[in-house]
């Protein structure tokens, strides 16, 4: 008897938890991504419309192309890659949205080598 209370009460717990992906929120914009690296904390500031996407980093900017895949998920191919490793496409996938931010990974496309961020939206 006790088993049978407990495959509700799971399903409950499992069913009740619903990630929000407002995908479409986040296609076009003005975004920051902060991370740290050696424990200096650094900010990029990227500006996307539907099919490129502006980013300045430290003074310096470059310019990406965007092939979305679906509502989620996009790759970006720089436009005038300085070397061998700029030329790499890379794959962004949103997991998550909330309010005005997303977590998301991303990689080397062909490559399972995966990181995590959060971008915030700093405008339309």
């Amino acid at each position: 008897m006790k088993k049978l209370l407990l495959i509700p009460l799971l399903f409950l717990m499992f069913s009740c938890y619903n990630v929000e992906r407002n995908c479409k929120d986040f296609r076009t914009g003005k975004f920051s991504f902060e991370y740290e690296v050696d424990g200096v904390k650094k900010t990029t500031v990227f500006e996307r419309n539907d099919s490129i996407e502006i980013e300045t980093f430290e003074g310096k900017t470059d310019t990406a192309t965007i092939r979305w895949v679906n509502d989620c998920e996009y790759i970006l191919k720089k436009l005038h890659p300085k070397n061998s490793a700029e030329e790499k496409a890379i794959g962004m996938k949103i997991l998550t949205t909330s309010g005005n931010s997303y977590t998301f990974e991303f990689g080397i496309v062909g490559t399972d080598q995966k990181q995590k961020g959060t971008v915030t939206k700093i405008s339309e």
